[in-house]
């Protein structure tokens, strides 16, 4: 048998394809809702969540049953253990998991930034409101699932465990739970509150959408195809940091355990963003963009949103892709379907093209070629910054998981952008003399 067919299909996917698509069609039938009826109120991004959410779960569920997953570590065929046993356990666990939540809560009480900066505040009211009602429901949650666990020493144990006994006795072994249990958390705190502080803004900018106005003008489509898909990347992102549950299967497996990473993560993010106004990566004083670039162009103008447009769908469809496990710095299963196809990275690809094409950093108002070389010095050093990304997160996947190094492969001989950059990579690596002229499979077809 040739083995080059066996490298020829991609590797699985720990997310089926159809998961996204039917949360994009809730949220669209609910947004077509909202324009039809002009809802504007404070809950409507929260429907949208359970639009979106509802159609996700129900498909994981009943169609791809991914609870049945043996990485939910989760038996479903055993005699249950007795709710008196779980109860035990679980009390235990309700320490760990409670303190956890009240640790976050202490960080969102020190943030200023979460006070004093009015999407933040919606952020802060959602997670006050529900808290009440998570406390409560998690109580028969987590009795429920410790019935069926398989491991029922999972980080939520293990930092019960630790306050109970205050670190006395505590067995050495178990550190590496204690440390990743914290990782993950704190990344669901951080993340959560960030991607609920910015669905307002996103509902606000797609609902004043005019179709009107998105006919007669290039750029008035590509502002509102642009909100559109911010919509949907911070709905669908909303809801996979909501739903870490195992038995979704859709858990954290693991947070970035690199320095690095968390580095070249957080400095993307406020309060910690580099690249906001004023900030030392703002690339956009004297700005020209794109708009009146083009403004004598009738011909290319059109073309140019066309182009952007295409962009910010790439950047939706790779968070779609991921259904409900969407989050930074957390492996959650493998995923190689969708635009993951074509490469490793498509959602840093696409926005970076995106601010480069409609920012075009060398054309400034100013006239003075220094703030447009300024201007594109930094844009680069941005897309620097994703670049370190990439490859910290392709790390701790391939620390994580073996599979991934099977889709590293197979995107290396494969995937339609990727493989164009590891060819270029040999070359600017290798002497002339062992530069390869063609892919192993090629070389044996």
């Amino acid at each position: 048998m040739d083995d080059s067919n066996a490298t020829s299909q991609t590797p699985r996917s720990a997310v089926s394809a159809a998961v996204g698509f039917v949360g994009l069609a809730g949220l669209g039938l609910f947004y077509i809702a909202v324009r039809i009826w002009h809802f504007d109120a404070p809950w409507v991004p929260l429907a949208g969540l359970l639009a979106c959410a509802a159609p996700m779960v129900l498909w994981s569920v009943l169609v791809d049953r991914v609870h049945r997953n043996p990485t939910t570590g989760i038996d479903w065929t055993a005699e249950p253990r007795s709710w008196r046993d779980a109860f035990d356990t679980g009390l235990v666990k309700l320490a760990g998991l409670w303190a956890t939540w009240g640790l976050i809560a202490c960080f969102y009480a020190l943030g200023r930034w979460y006070w004093s900066d009015g999407s933040y505040l919606y952020a802060m009211q959602v997670l006050s409101t529900a808290l009440i009602p998570l406390v409560a429901l998690s109580i028969p949650y987590v009795v429920w699932l410790d019935r069926r666990l398989i491991d029922r020493q999972d980080g939520a144990w293990v930092f019960g465990h630790w306050l109970m006994t205050l670190g006395s006795g505590f067995d050495p072994a178990l550190k590496p739970k204690l440390a990743e249990h914290w990782r993950s958390w704190a990344i669901k705190g951080f993340f959560t509150a960030f991607m609920f502080s910015a669905l307002p803004g996103n509902w606000s900018s797609a609902i004043h959408a005019y179709p009107r106005q998105m006919w007669d003008d290039p750029m008035k489509l590509a502002e509102a195809t642009a909100a559109l898909m911010f919509l949907v990347d911070v709905s669908i992102g909303t809801v996979g940091y909501i739903l870490t549950l195992k038995p979704l299967d859709s858990h954290i497996r693991s947070g970035n355990p690199f320095m690095q990473g968390w580095v070249a993560a957080l400095i993307c993010y406020p309060p910690f963003m580099l690249m906001n106004n004023g900030g030392p990566l703002d690339y956009s004083p004297g700005q020209l963009g794109w708009e009146r670039a083009f403004s004598d162009h009738p011909m290319l103008q059109p073309l140019w949103a066309f182009a952007l447009m295409g962009l910010t769908g790439c950047y939706a469809w790779a968070t779609v892709a991921f259904g409900i496990r969407f989050s930074n710095l957390t492996y959650r299963g493998l995923l190689t379907n969708g635009p993951y196809r074509f490469t490793k990275h498509p959602a840093y690809l696409s926005k970076n093209l995106f601010w480069w094409m409609s920012t075009l950093p060398i054309l400034t108002t100013t006239g003075w070629w220094g703030d447009g070389a300024r201007n594109t010095v930094i844009l680069a050093l941005i897309s620097a910054v994703y670049f370190w990304r990439a490859k910290t997160e392709e790390r701790h996947m391939l620390r994580e998981d073996p599979a991934y190094q099977a889709y590293a492969d197979w995107m290396a001989e494969h995937g339609a952008i990727t493989k164009w950059f590891v060819r270029a990579q040999r070359l600017w690596r290798a002497p002339p003399s062992a530069v390869p002229l063609a892919t192993p499979a090629e070389q044996r077809r």
